[in-house]
């Protein structure tokens, strides 16, 4: 491998099904190694979910060394308890990320978009539309699981750490209304 190379493990966390994509840069060119998921749906109990989590994005990081991993984080969602259990199992890719001496970088969702389509709106036909023409993809059909975990080692390929997990998207800003106030008013049926 040439000095500009280095190797980036993405993930998208998940507590039924945890997506990972090993994404290989090299100067302005990107490869992807491997991509596929963390199948823990059969498992009943949560604590062993996250720790069959935990366990292969450990044997992950041993089998590729990668110099930096990306972790897509969420924002809000519709049900607080499946919230709690997506953050869990992001906690555990963390936690396996940290326990390797590895440096872990969170994306939000729109981040990731923009940084591949332009647009933080995007959808998930857009985003693995430019993944195939960005990236050397792996001979297999990826699911969104493996996409979003390979968009998100993209979007930190590029990015380096900027727009990342301390940009708060719920913060005012110069595009209008936002924050909480604005999140209530536009969604009543969620607020109970």
């Amino acid at each position: 491998m040439s000095s500009a190379s280095r190797i980036i493990l993405g993930l998208d966390p998940g507590s039924r099904k945890t997506g990972y994509a090993v994404l290989k840069c090299i100067d302005n060119r990107f490869e992807a190694l491997e991509c596929g998921l963390i199948r823990a749906e059969k498992l009943e109990d949560h604590a062993d979910r996250l720790k069959l989590i935990q366990d292969e994005v450990t044997r992950l990081i041993r089998k590729y060394n990668p110099q930096e991993c990306a972790v897509e984080t969420p924002v809000y969602g519709k049900d607080p308890l499946a919230m709690l259990k997506l953050g869990r199992a992001q906690a555990a890719c963390i936690l396996a990320i940290v326990n390797e001496d590895i440096t872990v970088t969170e994306y939000y969702p729109k981040a990731v978009k923009k940084a591949i389509t332009g647009n933080g709106n995007a959808d998930k036909g857009q985003v693995a539309y430019m993944l195939a023409r960005l990236v050397n993809m792996p001979d297999q059909e990826l699911g969104n699981d493996e996409t979003d975990a390979l968009a998100v080692a993209w979007c930190h390929s590029v990015r380096g750490g900027k727009d990342v997990i301390n940009q708060n998207p719920m913060k005012p800003g110069r595009r209008g209304k936002k924050g909480w106030a604005a999140f209530v008013e536009s969604n009543p049926d969620r607020v109970k």
